[in-house]
């Protein structure tokens, strides 16, 4: 009996140290492919080497340290994004859920923005939508209703994801955390206010997003109730992922909320024109970006 009891205690004293010692291992893995991730980010180095078998919470501690380095050159945390708000583009990417990134002073550029083709490892635009935070009393919001009596505006926004992986990569959720969903740059427009309005819940669900060349041709479109049904469904996902790390969204913050078109590949001599109908009450709004 005393033979077992001393095995149950070597055991017990075995999973304690292992508790203790595998976290800070994973810890220096993490910081160590961190820095490597952002030496490359800024070099516009395809990544290809990258542990498509990690977890969200591995890749989540990756994108914090990812984030922290290459805010050195692009500058404090002006908001978040969301990415997956589709649930198909969920399925396919093998999550039940949206995945959030971290937007950066010097990723928001003018509306009108003329960019290099190349302005990242694989460049890419898509349409999307951006409101603002008026108070620090969103983090006490429970529903849509509630987050709308705490945004100051609705901003058209032309995002332009940088995937960073190169060919054979297997894209997944947790990839695309640790890349920061990736999080690059984009095009924003002109704040429209909004109120916390019955109008207005309707008015963002409804609205029409068109995306047109510089030839003038339709190339996608989408309405805000691609996103998760709602715009306000996904700021509130954003706001519910935010405070469940401890951290708090501020006034002035911009959210991303996600994807209303597909994603067109970056090109040179490409124009593309974001035409939001409905969104404002005064007429059509517009963003355009070119690509030289």
């Amino acid at each position: 009996m005393k033979h077992l009891a001393t095995m149950k205690s070597v055991l017990l004293i075995t999973a304690i140290l292992a508790m203790v010692f595998i976290p800070a291992s994973s810890l220096v893995q993490a910081a160590d492919f961190a820095s490597q991730l952002a030496e490359q980010f800024l070099k516009k180095i395809p990544v290809t080497e990258i542990d498509t078998n990690m977890t969200m919470e591995q890749a989540a501690k990756i994108q914090e340290q990812f984030v922290a380095l290459i805010s050195k050159e692009l500058g404090e945390t002006v908001g978040y994004k969301a990415g997956l708000t589709n649930p198909k583009v969920q399925t396919i990417f093998g999550v039940d859920q949206p995945v959030r990134g971290t937007l950066l002073k010097k990723m928001m550029v003018q509306n009108g923005a003329v960019l290099p083709a190349n302005f990242g490892t694989v460049p890419m635009s898509e349409g999307d939508l951006l409101v603002r935070v008026k108070d620090d009393g969103i983090n006490q919001a429970k529903t849509p209703e509630e987050i709308l009596k705490h945004l100051d505006a609705v901003i058209p926004f032309i995002e332009l994801p940088d995937m960073v992986c190169g060919k054979g990569v297997k894209f997944n959720g947790p990839v695309l955390v640790a890349i920061n969903v990736g999080s690059r740059y984009g095009v924003v427009g002109d704040p429209i206010p909004l109120e916390a309005t019955p109008e207005w819940m309707a008015r963002l669900k409804d609205f029409t997003l068109q995306i047109f060349d510089e030839k003038g041709a339709l190339v996608s479109e989408g309405k805000g109730a691609a996103l998760l049904g709602d715009p306000l469904s996904a700021a509130l996902w954003i706001k519910n992922s935010v405070n469940a790390e401890g951290k708090e969204l501020k006034k002035g913050y911009l959210l991303s909320l996600g994807s209303i078109t597909k994603m067109i590949p970056a090109k040179p001599g490409l124009t593309l024109k974001a035409k939001y109908t409905g969104l404002d009450p005064k007429g059509p709004v517009e963003v355009t970006v070119s690509f030289k």
